[in-house]
């Protein structure tokens, strides 16, 4: 029997180095998953399939290919991403000799300033949601005030364990990127949801059953809301509230969150921890929104607005 050389076998390497991230860094499963079809496409896509002979211009040649076919340069930032860290671990696992990919650059992506819904906005969905009826429409109220009031991503909102909040603090305590945690303050109308939420909860878990989840589910197999059903109740949450569903997603409630923060005048390292930042430059772009508001104020108080022509 022929010995295939480990270097031939990169689907099991790809398999280690998915749980050095899971273990080491506490990457969440959203990102590994994104990570290993990205691996699993370069695997595929990569002329040299010996991982030991692969060069930068191999690694070059699948780039241009998934431009070619039509990929962003988002997209495509990201593949680089995870085919870099894959080689520097191969790297230094000692399982390749060089790393291929140490000199490959990213393609430059336009930074879009993000997307926002206005306060009125806003009000129009939080006061349909409170009208709705249904069990399912009272805790898309409280989920919605949550997102809003905290600028919580849609995978930190959907996983809040129960235990989360601290009512006589005001606080909530979330998990984010990285199995990082951040405390955040929390308004007092989120909190007075939250509180009035508590008396329809047994009605997603029934049965007796007890759950860990702030917003459990019977039929999902992580036991909580999923992403992908808060993502189509929101949708359809606008059609009601007459606001068009293709302005409305759970970042763009985050971005809201962040937009009308700063153009109240909070600061943006302030804003920044509240979001889980880790770079001050992420946040920054939220400045590049200037609001009505802050126009006049510079208007009225700038030195130059007073000077008569």
């Amino acid at each position: 029997m022929t010995l295939i050389p480990k270097t031939a076998m990169p689907r099991s390497l790809i398999d280690s180095f998915l749980n050095m991230m899971t273990a080491q860094i506490g990457a969440s499963g959203n990102t590994v998953e994104a990570y290993r079809r990205d691996l699993e496409q370069f695997t595929d896509l990569c002329p040299q399939k010996d991982l030991g002979k692969i060069t930068e211009r191999d690694i070059a040649e699948v780039i241009r290919e998934l431009t070619q076919k039509g990929y962003a340069a988002k997209s495509v930032a990201r593949k680089i991403s995870a085919i870099k860290d894959y080689f520097k671990f191969l790297f230094s696992e000692k399982e390749i000799s060089s790393n291929p990919s140490a000199d490959i650059q990213a393609p430059r992506q336009e930074k879009p300033l993000p997307k926002f819904l206005t306060v009125e906005e806003i009000r129009r969905l939080m006061e349909t949601a409170a009208a709705g009826t249904s069990l399912a429409f009272q805790r898309l109220a409280v989920m919605l005030e949550l997102m809003y009031a905290c600028g919580l991503r849609v995978s930190e909102l959907v996983s809040l364990p129960e235990n989360c909040i601290n009512f006589d603090k005001k606080l909530i305590l979330v998990r984010g990127k990285g199995s990082k945690e951040r405390l955040i303050p929390i308004a007092g109308t989120a909190l007075d949801a939250v509180n009035a939420y508590w008396n329809i909860r047994e009605s997603f878990i029934r049965g007796g059953r007890k759950s860990v989840w702030l917003f459990p589910s019977l039929t999902s197999q992580s036991g909580h809301i999923t992403r992908d059903a808060f993502y189509k109740d929101l949708k359809n949450l606008a059609v009601q509230a007459g606001i068009f569903p293709s302005k409305i997603s759970p970042h763009v409630l985050r971005h809201s969150f962040a937009t009308h923060l700063l153009n109240g005048g909070a600061d943006l390292r302030a804003v920044q921890k509240m979001l889980g930042h880790e770079n001050i430059a992420t946040t920054e772009i939220y400045t590049h929104i200037i609001s009505d508001q802050l126009i006049e104020t510079v208007k009225q108080n700038h030195p130059l607005s007073r000077f008569k022509s």
